[in-house]
């Protein structure tokens, strides 16, 4: 049917959701815009809809191809449509990571012969993938049969190219402020791209550190930029545990070899995971708590950013505010009443585990939920305790740093990946 940008999603959603709606789509490219433009794509699919019943969530790593097609030509007998995500589809890779699979041509054909013949009516299958190759035959069908929603972005150096990525990052730079009543002039977002370089989800982070910074401040400036925003330190460590907290093994050893490379500390990134790993045990707690209380609420891994914030953000900002008054009250025991701190202010309890820090921008807590899916309980407490054996064997004897912490990322990486014998 078409190929659209996802600059033109939105404006073209009542077509592609309505009567006559295609029956199969594919997002593509960059990949924070790929989920972007998912979520924006199923929460118009499943509009008046059940999400439990009406989207089947499947991960396109692991999950073979005769799985995949079962599902969609298995019919429905509660909801009249019926939407089956295959998130992260290997359709144009040829080799896949540890844990993961790859598709044969013979899969690849299969997959073909759905799209163009076999997908029921009121069925829709949503995938999503990197990079495509366009000469494909597979890419070929879905233009034809239904629609692809182009997320790619130029990686160049050309002028052209340069251009191309700031007008995507200046177009998410509106959209993360707005609603919030804070503006950032063109000075000041010359200096965040200057500090971020190409890199979608790290600007949205870094954004919502300058909304928290800023207070009650309505303009975001260069000043802010400079003193929240650090090139050096901060991008490469973020690079690696969002490469972790995906499970993409291989690209997060990359980044580990680049970081020793750098001179960066091997305790400054062992506090990194360190955190990363408490951060997501956090969520997996609420998680378990929250949903062993309430049966009913959908499914974590298939819900789209609108229910996310409707369902979950007020049960995130209630468990973070009952977390901090806990805080408070158990500092306010532990001090003496002659403590001598009458006059002095009083100090903020820490919010590194608070699971939304910055609730006013819930896209960055809604995207770390989902990567906490990635992980069950077990394993996050298993390699929080191998993570403090890793951090005692590098302190109290010559164990190889780099070795060490390699070989823990990629056991945390691999599905059903141990530390036993580690």
């Amino acid at each position: 049917m078409a190929t659209i940008k996802h600059q033109q999603l939105a404006n073209a959603l009542d077509e592609l959701t309505g009567e006559g709606a295609p029956r199969v789509f594919l997002i593509c490219g960059e990949p924070f815009l790929v989920r972007s433009a998912f979520d924006a794509l199923s929460a118009a699919l499943l509009r008046g809809l059940p999400k439990e019943f009406a989207l089947e969530g499947v991960d396109g790593k692991t999950t073979p191809v005769g799985d995949i097609v079962e599902q969609v030509t298995t019919f429905s007998f509660i909801q009249s449509r019926k939407v089956i995500a295959v998130k992260d589809a290997p359709l144009f890779t040829t080799k896949a990571a540890a844990g993961e699979i790859s598709y044969s041509p013979k899969d690849v054909d299969l997959l073909t012969d759905l799209v163009e013949k076999g997908i029921p009516e009121n069925h829709i299958l949503v995938m999503t993938c990197g990079a495509p190759d366009k000469r494909k035959k597979i890419f070929k069908s879905i233009d034809k049969q239904g629609t692809i929603i182009d997320c790619t972005v130029a990686q160049g150096a050309r002028k052209a190219d340069l251009e191309e990525q700031r007008t995507v990052l200046r177009d998410l730079t509106r959209k993360v402020l707005s609603g919030t009543n804070k503006q950032m002039d063109q000075a000041a977002f010359n200096a965040l791209v200057d500090q971020t370089g190409f890199n979608p989800e790290l600007l949205t982070r870094n954004i919502e550190k300058l909304l928290a910074y800023t207070g009650t401040r309505p303009k975001i400036t260069v000043q802010d930029i400079s003193a929240v925003v650090r090139r050096d330190k901060k991008d490469p460590i973020f690079s690696l545990t969002n490469a972790v907290m995906e499970r993409d093994g291989s690209k997060a050893v990359t980044l580990l070899s680049s970081l020793f490379d750098e001179g960066f500390h091997p305790l400054q990134i062992l506090k990194s995971l360190e955190n990363l790993v408490r951060k997501m045990l956090a969520i997996k707690c609420f998680t378990a708590g929250l949903y062993g209380d309430n049966q009913g609420l959908p499914p974590l891994k298939t819900m789209h950013f609108n229910g996310f914030k409707q369902v979950m953000m007020p049960r995130i900002e209630a468990h973070d505010k009952a977390s901090i008054k806990r805080d408070e009250e158990r500092e306010l025991m532990l001090t003496p009443p002659d403590g001598g701190t009458s006059g002095k202010k009083k100090k903020q309890s820490p919010n590194d585990l608070l699971l939304a820090p910055n609730p006013k921008n819930p896209y960055p807590v809604f995207q770390n939920f989902l990567k906490s899916e990635n992980f069950s309980l077990d394993e996050l407490t298993a390699s929080l305790s191998a993570l403090a054996d890793l951090d005692y064997r590098l302190k109290s004897s010559g164990a190889d740093a780099k070795t060490g912490i390699e070989n823990y990322i990629m056991i945390l990486c691999r599905k059903g990946g141990s530390f036993e014998n580690a």
